[in-house]
């Protein structure tokens, strides 16, 4: 996209937002760098450079545009439907990877040299793990200054800074301002991007582009919630989370353009990783406009799409945790599979503090999973034996799925697992791996979809959706939204339940 210099300047030039994140625009003349979508009058041709991230134009020496907050836009969803060595490192690095392990550990976690990495990085993104790293402290400090009243040595610590002094140097160098000085202009505007810390909790807004349907997306993680684990409560969709240094709770609320992140973490270092896999549960980095596009070249889903555009894949924060819990939803209902999930993590799970609710308990680790009683384990024999098959497994590091996972390995890796199939498979891509082509044909709701829709079923299906690719995941929200069920709605009461 970067070397399609027509198609930028004409991004910019009618200041298109869908181009937001992809892409970002610096100024020569003025040493800044902004959205394209940016309301200041635009610089001239000759002065107009493109970037591939927020890093990359930092490198070059320009300054985040205060008016449009380049730094704060959606992330690039390349990184979201693409699973080459770049797009996991992306992943990983929007983990907070670098700011514990270094650059170094990134490396070795994508069985790359670091030089290599660099290379592939700085050619793809112009810019390597540790600028990139730096710029995304720079956002998360810059968040928290304008959006908490937490001290300045705190903030610092949260956004994975070593160092006061390294703190005050970046903010410095990319808003071309001190923190103290970041803080003070925004107090009067704080209602722009979230609210101050109250009892512990750190309030953020999740940017997004549109459309955003929260229907289905909600309806679906309220209506599959284990109880202590997750719940919909007070309007919003509130899960306990297993992060690097400590539990910690998130309770995530659909507002008028963002979505409305509540955060509780027992360390401050772990604030990255709990808005990374926010971000990754709702699809918030995606980009609406592609898989429309594709899913209403059919005819029979164009008007659906017409409809409701905007849909998003309900995933999981916790990539392991749906790993099984598809396993034990395997043939049963979703309220009866919410609480199995509920009493393992009673029996299992490590407890948790939640002063704004009902959250009790992490779900288990694959490694108390796999060292469980099977006496304890609610469910056929089989399935039972798949359940400790597949905990196991990710507890050895057989199978990944998390963020830096290589799709096709895992999907390998989880055909050997006994007892896991198709189905499984596809659900476990769709929703923990985050393939926007995963496609569980055989799930019950694609095919209630596709019987009422007359899409055929099967090999027809399958066939059909070949003109879906590689949207597949957002033609199932489309399918599985084609009747009427409780899921298809965004919530009106507190379910601390499945329904």
């Amino acid at each position: 996209m970067i070397g399609d210099e027509e198609r930028m300047q004409a991004a910019v030039a009618g200041r298109d937002a869908r181009f937001d994140g992809w892409v970002f625009l610096a100024v020569t003349s003025t040493r800044i760098y902004c959205r394209p979508s940016c309301p200041a009058v635009k610089p001239k041709r000759e002065h107009q450079r493109f970037y591939a991230s927020a890093a990359a134009a930092q490198e070059a020496g320009y300054r985040a545009c205060k008016r449009c907050r380049p730094d704060a836009s959606p992330g690039s969803p390349a990184w979201d439907w693409r699973s080459d060595v770049c797009a996991r490192a992306m992943r990983l690095i929007g983990e907070g990877v670098v700011d514990r392990d270094g650059a170094a550990g990134l490396a070795q976690r994508l069985g790359y040299s670091l030089r290599q990495l660099e290379r592939l990085l700085i050619a793809e993104v112009g810019a390597g793990p540790a600028a990139l790293a730096r710029a995304q402290r720079a956002q998360v400090a810059r968040t928290l200054i304008e959006n908490t009243d937490l001290p300045m040595g705190q903030v610092a610590f949260a956004a994975g800074f070593a160092s006061i002094r390294a703190f005050n140097r970046v903010v410095a160098d990319v808003f071309a301002c001190s923190p103290t000085e970041l803080r003070i202009k925004t107090q009067s505007t704080k209602a722009r991007g979230g609210t101050a810390t109250g009892g512990g909790a750190i309030t953020l807004r999740l940017a997004y582009r549109e459309p955003f349907e929260p229907s289905n997306l909600f309806g679906h993680l309220a209506a599959a919630a284990a109880p202590g684990v997750e719940e919909w409560h007070d309007g919003a969709y509130r899960r306990t989370l297993r992060l690097p240094h400590g539990p910690g709770t998130a309770a995530l609320r659909p507002g008028p353009g963002y979505i409305e992140c509540r955060l509780r973490v027992s360390d401050l270092r772990d604030v990255t990783a709990a808005v990374a896999r926010c971000r990754r549960a709702l699809d918030l980095d995606a980009d609406p406009q592609a898989p429309m596009e594709a899913l209403a070249a059919d005819p029979v889903l164009a008007p659906l799409v017409a409809k409701t555009p905007g849909r998003r894949v309900p995933r999981k924060a916790d990539g392991p945790e749906y790993a099984i819990r598809a396993v034990i939803g395997q043939q049963i209902a979703t309220a009866s599979a919410a609480t199995i999930a509920a009493g393992l993590a009673e029996r299992y799970g490590e407890p948790v503090d939640d002063p704004d609710g009902g959250l009790t308990r992490l779900f288990p680790s694959p490694e108390a999973i796999a060292a469980a009683d099977p006496a304890h384990l609610p469910m056929p024999g089989k399935r039972k034996a798949t359940v400790l098959a597949l905990a196991d497994a990710l507890a050895a590091g057989r199978v990944d799925v998390g963020p830096g996972a290589d799709w096709g390995r895992t999907r390998a890796a989880l055909a050997e697992v006994p007892g896991v199939g198709p189905w499984t498979i596809e659900m476990i891509a769709m929703r923990a791996l985050g393939d926007p082509d995963a496609f569980p044909v055989k799930d019950l709701g694609v095919i209630k979809g596709a019987r009422h829709l007359d899409l055929g079923a099967g090999r027809a299906l399958e066939a059909r959706s070949q003109a879906w690719r590689p949207w597949r995941a957002y033609a199932v929200q489309y399918l599985w939204a084609s009747s009427e069920h409780p899921t298809n709605h965004l919530p009106t009461d507190d379910r601390e339940t499945a329904t």
